[in-house]
């Protein structure tokens, strides 16, 4: 047996992610819907938390709040902004995919026929990785969301089985120019600690660049602990910085959300200083966000 996944965060845990989508309706239909989140509440984005993300442009953007039907603590929100014509996904350094750990990975493709989601890989075993069964999915904003149907425990590693038909979000895959240094800045500067380190034939690396089947990638785990949080992908020299639109946010998987034990003894810039902020999944504590060493947005929510 697999040891519970904690209902309070603790420091370092995945708490969020938040995709862009030009059709905020039709995304809610997908995420509520076919995958059976809850919607927890919809709106608009407020200037503070636009100001908070450094996207002071997509203030005023319709948003919607989700969450898995288990209770774990894990908010996938959506914003609705204009796609952006440069951005293609699995090519561009930051946020490349959110992993879900999912109940029967074999039925999904059938459960996604006719929706706004599109299958970019069918579940399969992966080389050397017997402890989870993946797909891929593109949503409506071409965020990829990876659907992890959990076997085992890895050696180094607890991986929660879904208590729900789609559950949290439990891997966030980053992509950067530099694994080695971005895994040495998030154990310096979060506490984190990298921890194993894999080299396999990256189907969606490699289609998405043209590079043969033979080439290989390296990923390193983050973790804090027995918690694992993101996988750091070396990304070949082809791949570029995420092209966005001036001051909002980035497109497809945008930004990503952890709790952490104290924000005031990071050694780190934020964007805005640290303030509490309402509503799901703040509840009046304290976030403050920051620009990874691959660009990536970091939203940093204070739990004790």
């Amino acid at each position: 047996m697999s040891t519970p996944f904690p209902v309070h965060p603790r420091h370092g845990q995945l708490v969020g992610g938040l995709s862009t989508t030009p059709d905020l309706d039709g995304a809610i239909a997908d995420y509520q819907g076919v995958l059976g989140l809850d919607l927890v509440e919809t709106g608009t984005l407020s200037a503070e938390l636009a100001a908070a993300w450094g996207c002071p442009q997509s203030a005023g953007a319709r948003m919607a709040t989700l969450r898995p039907r288990s209770g774990t603590p894990c908010a996938l929100r959506l914003v609705e902004q204009p796609d952006h014509p440069g951005f293609v996904p699995t090519t561009s350094f930051g946020w490349a995919a959110f992993e879900l750990t999912v109940q029967d990975v074999f039925g999904w493709p059938d459960r996604l026929q006719g929706s706004g989601f599109e299958i970019r890989g069918l579940p399969r075993e992966l080389e050397g990785m017997a402890y989870f069964v993946p797909m891929q999915v593109l949503g409506r904003g071409r965020e990829m969301v990876y659907l992890n149907e959990v076997r085992a425990d890895m050696p180094n590693c607890d991986l929660p089985r879904a208590g729900s038909p789609v559950d949290h979000m439990f891997i966030s895959i980053l992509a950067t120019p530099d694994r080695q240094g971005t895994v040495a800045w998030y154990e310096r500067h979060l506490q984190l600690q990298g921890v194993d380190t894999f080299t396999l034939s990256y189907k969606m690396i490699n289609h998405a660049f043209g590079l043969p089947d033979s080439h290989r990638t390296e990923l390193t785990m983050v973790q804090e602990g027995r918690t694992t949080i993101f996988e750091v992908d070396g990304y070949p020299p082809q791949a570029t910085a995420r092209p966005a639109h001036p001051g909002m946010l980035p497109p497809g998987n945008a930004l990503v959300s952890i709790a952490v034990k104290d924000l005031d003894a990071l050694d780190v810039e934020w964007i805005t200083p640290p303030a509490a902020y309402p509503g799901y999944p703040y509840e009046n504590r304290r976030m403050a966000t920051l620009r990874g060493p691959a660009g990536e947005l970091l939203e940093c929510i204070e739990h004790d």
